[in-house]
């Protein structure tokens, strides 16, 4: 059976651009940082002190050329929307939509180096 969600894949141009704005601007850490070929490497990153799923910025080469960029078919969560967009804002993260009162809770959008954009949802930590 299955357990649970392990990865997911974001694609990015240039994978040291990305482990930064992960790092310095989300406060994601880095959980592996491994040799993948002489251009690319398998990276992954999660928000400090969780398991899963982690977030895997994979160098959008060859086939995957051109993927970098447009709206990401996952969401972030956080306990506090508006503290969350006040800090991340302050850290120079570009957000496309400030946050606001939803049908289905409060929500904000962001996008990170490459153009990827995320929903930003709020809900109680587990």
């Amino acid at each position: 059976m299955i357990s649970h969600v392990s990865v997911v894949t974001v694609y990015v141009n240039d994978q040291e651009r990305a482990r930064a704005f992960y790092t310095d601007k989300l406060g994601f850490e880095v959980r592996r940082d491994d040799p993948m070929s002489e251009s690319a490497r398998w990276l992954e990153v999660a928000p400090k002190g969780l398991h899963s799923p982690r977030v895997v910025l994979y160098k959008a080469e060859g086939q995957w050329e051109g993927r970098a960029g447009g709206f990401q078919s996952f969401v972030f969560a956080t306990p506090d929307v508006n503290a969350t967009y006040q800090e991340l804002s302050g850290r120079g993260v570009e957000f496309t939509a400030p946050p606001k009162q939803e049908p289905w809770g409060m929500w904000a959008q962001f996008k990170d180096q490459d153009g990827n954009e995320f929903g930003l949802f709020e809900e109680p930590a587990p």
